[in-house]
């Protein structure tokens, strides 16, 4: 393993999170997904505070985000700070019908260059969210695990991603929506997401059912 992979992997394992599988990388720039960031900041204990929105357009959101990470001793606390941001086309590519959610996005990237700060890997490792010219290469170089298969292009799984959001948005009762995520054609979709998406997309059908009113009797089980 090269010494930059080591030492990602020896932060990683204090989180109980393996090097195989969360990180790989593009055009030599070590990747990890959003989804183990916010799994690590949950075992850190990492807390953040109400964001502070510098700018909101339509097509445009930057975010201030700060997050604190309790210290073994009193007054040993570390807080960190950092910016998200996302631009519609320019740092935030959005194709086909695909929705545009730039506050979400520019949540996910300050959260994320908060956390890696946090657990000293800023500089050493990129959230998947931190550049969108990240989605427009598929990974080349296998993580540890050669067992481990690479993930599809990001850009094919961004257009997925957005087309299954915009389905669910679509679907205006509980039915539907569960009609929608046990479909055949649906689930062979999420199979070919990385489980950090995956997930992501199962979270944002259980809000729509939130949404929506559940749980209460629909005559169907939930199948996000």
């Amino acid at each position: 393993m090269r010494t930059a992979d080591k030492q990602i992997a020896d932060i990683l394992v204090r989180y109980g999170e393996p090097f195989g599988g969360n990180v790989w990388r593009v055009q030599g720039t070590a990747v990890i997904y959003h989804k183990t960031l916010e799994r690590i900041a949950a075992q850190a204990g990492i807390v953040f505070e109400p964001p502070t929105i510098i700018r909101c357009e339509r097509d445009e959101a930057v975010i201030l985000v700060t997050g604190r990470l309790p210290g073994a001793k009193p007054g040993t606390e570390r807080v960190e700070w950092s910016l998200g941001e996302a631009l519609v086309n320019v740092n935030y590519r959005v194709s086909g019908k695909q929705a545009a959610y730039v506050y979400a996005m520019a949540e996910k990237r300050g959260k994320d260059r908060v956390i890696l700060k946090l657990i000293e890997l800023h500089g050493l490792v990129y959230s998947e969210e931190e550049a969108d010219e990240f989605r427009a290469h598929q990974p080349a170089v296998r993580a540890v695990d050669e067992d481990f298969e690479e993930p599809p292009a990001f850009d094919q799984i961004t257009e997925a991603e957005g087309d299954l959001k915009r389905r669910i948005d679509e679907a205006e009762t509980i039915n539907a929506v569960t009609d929608l995520m046990l479909d055949g054609a649906t689930q062979a979709v999420l199979a070919t997401m990385p489980s950090g998406t995956r997930d992501e997309v199962r979270d944002y059908a259980k809000a729509r059912l939130v949404a929506l009113g559940w749980p209460k009797r629909s005559g169907r089980k939930s199948a996000a």
